[in-house]
């Protein structure tokens, strides 16, 4: 998978919030965007999804060498974020087999290999309304690390973790992130010292 971003940017009213960014991601390797809190990360990774449209510039996408069009993104994708819902009405093995409609497992995956990754086998008939918001977040990630996409996506992936819900995120990223492009928004350097590039949004303000 290839993301090529040209002359990127993105302004609230009349304020920019980055703009002239001229980057490439691609193959499996593993970005992250870095700034401070309220600098434009998660913005300019909803650009790059596609869930918001760039004020200027152009982005491509590119996968074993097809064009994918910016309205079809969404199909090679997953992500974990902080404000993205769980239907809170579901139990767990509900939600779990309503997003797995839309995106297939990895291989040896399926609801009851997920549980047992979350640890909630016990909890499996409860709606995610009673959920902590810890557990709530372990399962954003599961989702997203057990779906078999090119693209996995990541905003502040431990926010609401403890310092085991930490090594379990880490153990996920050993195992799952491999051989897939990984984006990671962050200013916690625990959630992203193993990426291999960079991308400092104050270089674009």
């Amino acid at each position: 998978m290839t993301i090529s971003l040209q002359n990127i940017g993105r302004r609230f009213n009349r304020d920019w919030i980055f703009r002239g960014i001229d980057y490439t991601f691609s193959g499996d390797n593993s970005y992250a965007i870095l700034g401070p809190n309220g600098s434009g990360k998660s913005t300019l990774l909803q650009v790059i999804n596609g869930s918001l449209a760039p004020s200027t510039g152009k982005l491509g996408y590119n996968f074993n060498g097809v064009v994918i069009e910016v309205s079809d993104v969404f199909q090679h994708l997953s992500l974990a974020a902080p404000y993205l819902e769980l239907i809170e009405e579901f139990t767990l093995s509900e939600v779990i087999d309503f997003h797995f409609k839309f995106k297939p497992y990895k291989a040896g995956f399926g609801r009851a290999e997920i549980v047992e990754l979350l640890g909630m086998q016990s909890s499996r008939n409860k709606m995610i309304r009673y959920f902590s918001s810890g557990m709530k977040q372990r399962l954003k990630l599961a989702l997203a690390f057990c779906a078999d996409t090119p693209l996995l996506m990541l905003d502040e992936p431990t926010s609401n973790l403890d310092t085991q819900g930490l090594d379990w995120y880490l153990s996920l990223v050993e195992k799952y992130a491999a051989n897939r492009l990984t984006i990671i928004c962050s200013n916690q350097e625990h959630e992203y010292n193993f990426c291999r590039e960079r991308l400092c949004i104050a270089d674009y303000k």
